[in-house]
């Protein structure tokens, strides 16, 4: 079939094509075996010309296995044929206890096509594809197998899908008909969606970092204010009789400061009340009963300037202030994290203003007052709505709440995020992701609960932030470099690579890339992934809708998938203009 060896490189081979005519089928991408008598060479036709077959070098096939790369170069005299059905199995994958179907070959008649679980799902894995290319329905139809796979039932898997569209609600509803022990959970912003539970976090599991990000703070002054705001929530939280002694103490600190000013007895007054408008207990208000010896005066009574500009009831003020500052506060710390809302936030806030000089601080008070805005922004935005938890859970309470449904185990937890600014599907993702991660982290058995995180339209939320400039890390990037050791693992969706964060992308270590034509993705893809080569990127600009480029660890060598339809199908198919416009 193949006509004499013309030329040996250290990548490939020139044959000559026979003029007999006897290569009468197209075998563009098709295996060949250089076979002479020590060993066994495998190739892949990717030119033919009228006079040469251009062949690049793929591996060695040695005691009935293939070894990816060649040392050993065929010689001119060796014997070239097609691969011979047997032989196709061993780069399209082994039928073995610990495999499963991902798709088929369409250059092999539809061969199926078997990945080992462990090497696909123990790593990061980026799904990249144009809009259109068929990567929701792929790994809508990637996580079908795997349900389906008669080998296995996954009980214990644990797949987190953050949705952008509520694509796969559809996809993957049904799981329990494949077997009862299977279920699948729903969160969703979508407040009128009835089949699902709305997306609701604890506010009190949020840490410093957390409610920087969620308060889209810029600068590291904010982080301060933040870290006394979360102390001080923590006291307030329960209305006891600590609480009230640290209020009371914060106050009276806060109001000698004014007191010890240089402003005018009415300036003082001024911002005495101001405190007392926005932080006020029953002992700190202008109506609350002050007593001298022989008579009462009501706070506010105590602040009237004379005719010399002064305050009359200056030492009966001063004395009933001083008596509440009790300087070891200054050192007590929270013992417990308690709940509490985004409102104790606020009023917790406000304090800090006060409890820290911030009222007379210019340039820091003005880091304050955007923290304040933004955070009042938050507490009646609708988007409060899913920061209302309505009873105290500890983390580990929680993320066991995540993965259980109605006293059941939930393998499939689905955040559908169609209903909410980017920006806070941003944050929330990252909170989500910390969560799992030092979760994992945590666990004595290392990697003993996996959870995979699917990411659908990535580039969304997986970007170059300034979260390093401010608190010195990404979580996504810190994730990717150190989750896989604990068992979290990113899969990646998204249309533009470009977009997505260059050190994720490194640390992925398979690839399912479906159609891609944008020249920056296709150039950036190019430059970034390790296992790529100018032969994948050519071929995938001509693949079909539902078929990809598979390659990296996972894969003997980089393989054609044509991946079957989903049933059901996500909800991600383009609009039907024609029957939408037609006259009933």
């Amino acid at each position: 079939m193949f006509g004499k060896i013309l030329y040996i490189s250290n990548t490939e081979a020139h044959v000559e094509t026979p003029k007999d005519g006897s290569i009468k089928d197209d075998i563009m991408n098709m295996h060949v075996i250089f076979e002479d008598e020590k060993k066994k060479i495998l190739g892949e036709v990717e030119d033919t010309g009228s006079d040469i077959i251009k062949i690049r070098f793929l591996g060695e096939i040695t005691d009935g296995k293939f070894v990816g790369g060649v040392i050993r170069k065929p010689t001119f005299n060796a014997h070239i044929r097609l691969i011979s059905p047997e032989e196709v199995g061993l780069i399209l994958g082994d039928d073995t206890s610990s495999s499963f179907v991902l798709g088929e070959s369409p250059l092999y008649d539809s061969h199926p096509i078997y990945v080992d679980i462990n090497d696909l799902f123990s790593s990061h894995m980026a799904i990249f594809g144009n809009s259109g290319s068929g990567k929701s329905c792929g790994v809508a139809r990637l996580l079908q197998n795997v349900f389906q796979n008669p080998k296995l039932l996954p009980f214990r898997s644990n797949f987190f899908i953050f949705d952008a569209y509520g694509e796969y609600h559809n996809a993957l509803q049904n799981i329990d008909q494949i077997n009862p022990n299977l279920h699948f959970k729903f969160y969703t912003t979508n407040i009128n969606q009835t089949d699902g539970e709305i997306l609701s976090i604890p506010l009190w599991l949020l840490d410093i970092d957390d409610m920087a990000l969620l308060l889209r703070a810029d600068k590291h002054s904010q982080l301060t204010i933040i870290e006394r705001m979360l102390k001080l929530v923590n006291i307030f939280a329960s209305d006891d009789e600590m609480s009230t002694k640290y209020k009371n103490h914060l106050i009276a600190k806060a109001i000698m400061t004014i007191l010890y000013t240089n402003q005018t007895a009415s300036s003082k007054r001024n911002d005495v009340f101001a405190i007392i408008a926005n932080c006020s207990t029953p002992q700190f208000n202008l109506e609350a009963p002050v007593h001298g010896i022989g008579y009462t005066r009501k706070f506010r009574e105590c602040f009237t300037i004379d005719t010399q500009g002064n305050f009359p009831e200056s030492i009966l003020m001063t004395e009933y202030i001083t008596s509440f500052i009790d300087e070891s506060l200054d050192k007590y710390e929270p013992k417990e994290v308690k709940y509490y809302t985004l409102e104790d936030l606020e009023k917790a806030l406000e304090f800090t203003l006060i409890s820290e000089g911030l009222l007379n601080n210019t340039d820091t008070y003005a880091d304050a007052i955007e923290l304040k805005v933004r955070l009042h922004s938050l507490t009646i935005s609708e988007n409060s709505r899913y920061l209302r938890y309505p009873n105290f859970i500890t983390m580990e309470n929680y993320i066991a709440t995540l993965v259980a449904k109605q006293g059941k185990k939930a393998q499939v937890i689905n955040f559908n995020l169609e209903d909410v600014e980017d920006w806070f599907a941003k944050v929330v993702v990252k909170i989500y992701t910390k969560m799992l991660f030092n979760f994992t982290k945590s666990l004595k058995n290392r990697a003993s609960i996996p959870f995979h995180i699917f990411v659908e339209e990535a580039h969304r939320y997986v970007q170059n932030d300034g979260d390093v400039e401010l608190i010195g890390y990404n979580i996504f990037e810190r994730a990717a470099k150190e989750g896989r050791k604990y068992g979290l693992i990113f899969n990646l969706i998204s249309q533009r690579p470009v977009e997505i964060s260059d050190t994720v992308i490194s640390q992925c270590a398979n690839f399912l890339i479906f159609k891609i034509t944008h020249p920056r993705d296709l150039d950036y893809i190019t430059k970034m992934l390790p296992n790529i080569s100018a032969d994948i990127v050519e071929k995938q600009k001509t693949l079909q809708p539902g078929t990809c480029m598979a390659f990296g660890g996972a894969f003997k060598i980089p393989t054609i998938v044509r991946m079957k339809m989903p049933d059901p199908a996500p909800s991600s198919s383009s609009c039907d203009v024609y029957d939408t416009w037609k006259a009933n």
